[in-house]
């Protein structure tokens, strides 16, 4: 790790991390074309992103920054791919099995499945011998989390917390990053046994959305656990949720997965394979 890395990730302890997000959300909320679309078009600009894949290539079309940010892409832009697929376009950053209850964060640095799952004992069980993988999302990339299975919802669980960047310079640095940060858990049964989707906050992310129930964070400072009248059956591919703003998907498997041999930090797209149930 460099100087400027470890100064990177000690710089945020003391920082309002909320403060900073949810002014950041009103902003990119904005519908003023003055200062949205200057906004939008200098975010094309700075991080390459390719707009001839948006369903809405115009970029001055969307009503504000949080729009272009959680823009729909054409119907054949994201093919599905066999077996377990990835639920988002960003970067493999680390996979594998779940040892003794813990996941890898980055070289030297794990942390708990209870502790990401939000504390419950019972819960983390479920996963003891299950698989992990975690996708990191840039700012350049789709910003929609796919199902990378079918699966019917079981429940949704609020998790409180600090709002670290989620930047390998920060995971590299920052311990229990994933576990420590605002998140979502979403617990899904599927014909391979539960599979947990956490959706984790991030530095600047104003806010996390499901398909189910709109957006859901931020929410108050304790943990809240949600479940549904009617069953919510998701198919393998189907949208899930977003983020305003990027961050991290964490799966969890109860079941262990044959991963494809995709070296650390290969850039994947929401619906390539990753391996096979």
């Amino acid at each position: 790790m460099t100087f400027s890395q470890k100064a990177f990730s000690l710089l945020q302890y003391p920082l309002p991390h909320h403060a900073l997000s949810r002014l950041t959300g009103r902003f990119a909320q904005c519908d003023n074309p003055w200062v949205k679309d200057p906004l939008i078009k200098a975010f094309i600009k700075r991080f390459k992103v390719d707009m001839s894949q948006a369903l809405e290539p115009d970029p001055t079309a969307y009503a504000t920054f949080n729009d272009f940010f959680t823009r729909a892409l054409k119907a054949d832009a994201r093919p599905l791919g066999e077996g377990l697929l990835s639920p988002a376009d960003g970067t493999l950053s680390q996979y594998g099995h779940l040892t003794a209850g813990q996941l890898v964060q980055a070289k030297g640095h794990t942390f708990s499945a209870q502790t990401l799952l939000g504390g419950d004992s019972a819960l983390a069980e479920e996963f003891m011998g299950g698989s992990f993988a975690t996708v990191y999302l840039s700012p350049s990339d789709y910003h929609r989390v796919h199902m990378p299975v079918t699966g019917t919802l079981r429940e949704m669980i609020y998790v409180p917390g600090r709002l670290f960047s989620v930047n390998q310079a920060t995971a590299n640095y920052v311990p229990g990053l994933f576990a420590r940060n605002e998140r979502l858990v979403c617990i899904f049964d599927t014909e391979n046994g539960p599979m947990a989707m956490v959706l984790v906050g991030a530095m600047i992310v104003a806010a996390i959305e499901t398909v189910w129930s709109g957006q859901v964070t931020p929410l108050s400072g304790h943990p809240q656990r949600m479940q549904f009248g009617q069953p919510i059956v998701l198919e393998r591919g189907a949208e899930m949720g977003r983020f305003k703003l990027g961050s991290t998907v964490v799966m969890c498997f109860a079941k262990p997965i044959n991963f494809d041999n995709n070296p650390l930090g290969t850039k994947v797209e929401m619906g390539q394979r990753l391996g096979s149930p």
